[in-house]
């Protein structure tokens, strides 16, 4: 029976660990569940699963949640610390918190020396230095759930990175592939949202329309495989098939592919080191038929750029990145700019940073929060 713990239980990722976990109950017994504001969500799933701790992040809605689970024996709490100690009660943690608002708690569990499920993106592109030191003091274990990396940790099953040529993330190419820079320009946030093959929410499907989804990715590849970013390739596949590729120094080459289905890195990894069974739809070969493979063009997807020029920069750069992004696609989506001026003003905010990462995490979210300040304050001159 393994602890685990859920945090962002009522996110996309937490809805398919528990579709997982649910399903076994023979093997999983969940510690703690959280979430951001959803206290109906928050408060059946805990029932559901007979959790002993249920957390909202939102410390104005502690009375809510205690209302919704009065006569349960279910323990409520809320707020930065209780989120914290939800991250390490358990074996393995789900880290599936979005932004940073994953960080504090992920940071936690490190500290804890717990083993970490980690689909929070931000804590590595953010601050993958410090998680990094901390993992190696503490002996904790940073397992990946997206898809990407999930697949290069099971190409590598076990091999050391020195005996890797390179790592290749594969990429869809989101709804905009095909488009022209022209048609891109006044391009919709509808559009942009309509993923052809994942179902993911408003947010990282823009980001994938940009492809800086795959810069961010091409950091955390980084971090999780100690790789220098000139041993990272990112070639765009459509299908969505092969999710990753590993290249060995003797040439050979190990793929993974499935189903587009998070609940395929999800459940290897509330298994490791075994396996268990998913509902995921499996691949029929002579269905799919062809695999295709092109390169991306940097000139109509500039984040690519700006990604690899972050890690070449090291320090702050890539929590300016990421965090200047987050505003960006927030001001896209409510129609306030241009899907093209995304890009431009993450730039403009990396050309205005060149500072060390902070040695705290606490320091860290600080200087997140005056990047996404100055950004806002950018946006009020380019906002249409």
């Amino acid at each position: 029976m393994k602890k685990i713990a859920i945090l962002g239980a009522t996110g996309s990722i937490g809805t398919s660990t528990l579709d997982l976990v649910e399903a076994a109950p023979e093997r999983f017994e969940v510690t703690a569940v959280t979430a951001s504001s959803n206290i109906a969500e928050l408060a059946a799933i805990a029932r559901r699963t007979r959790a002993s701790l249920a957390v909202i992040a939102d410390d104005s809605r502690l009375g809510e949640l205690q209302a919704a689970l009065a006569g349960t024996g279910i323990r409520v709490a809320a707020g930065e610390g209780a989120l914290a100690e939800a991250a390490v009660s358990a074996d393995l943690v789900i880290a599936a918190i979005v932004g940073t608002a994953g960080l504090a708690p992920v940071m936690a569990a490190v500290r804890a020396g717990r083993t970490i499920g980690l689909a929070n993106k931000e804590a590595l592109v953010s601050a993958g230095a410090l998680m990094i030191e901390e993992a190696r003091r503490s002996g904790a274990v940073l397992l990946p759930i997206d898809s990407e990396h999930n697949a290069i940790f099971q190409c590598l099953a076990g091999q050391d990175c020195d005996k890797v040529a390179r790592l290749i993330l594969t990429a869809s190419g989101g709804p905009f592939r095909t488009l022209s820079a022209a048609d891109m320009a006044r391009a919709t946030p509808a559009q942009a949202v309509a993923h052809p093959n994942w179902s993911m929410g408003a947010k990282i499907s823009v980001d994938s329309a940009t492809m800086m989804n795959k810069g961010l990715e091409l950091i955390e590849a980084h971090h999780l495989f100690a790789l220098p970013e000139e041993r990272i390739d990112i070639v765009v596949h459509p299908q969505s098939v092969i999710h990753s590729l590993v290249e060995y120094a003797d040439g050979s080459m190990l793929a993974q592919l499935g189903s587009p289905d998070m609940r395929v890195p999800i459940g290897h990894i509330l298994a490791w080191p075994e396996r268990m069974a998913t509902k995921a739809r499996r691949l029929d070969l002579l269905e799919i038929a062809r695999l295709d493979f092109e390169a991306p063009d940097p000139g109509r997807f500039p984040a690519l750029r700006l990604a690899r020029e972050t890690l070449r920069r090291g320090g702050a750069a890539p929590l300016t990145l990421n965090a200047s992004n987050e505003v960006a696609v927030e001001a896209f989506l409510r129609g306030a700019i241009h899907f093209g001026d995304i890009a431009a003003i993450v730039e403009e905010q990396l050309d205005r940073m060149d500072q060390p990462l902070p040695p705290s995490i606490d320091d860290v979210l600080a200087l997140d929060s005056e990047v996404r300040r100055t950004t806002r304050e950018a946006l009020k001159v380019t906002a249409h």
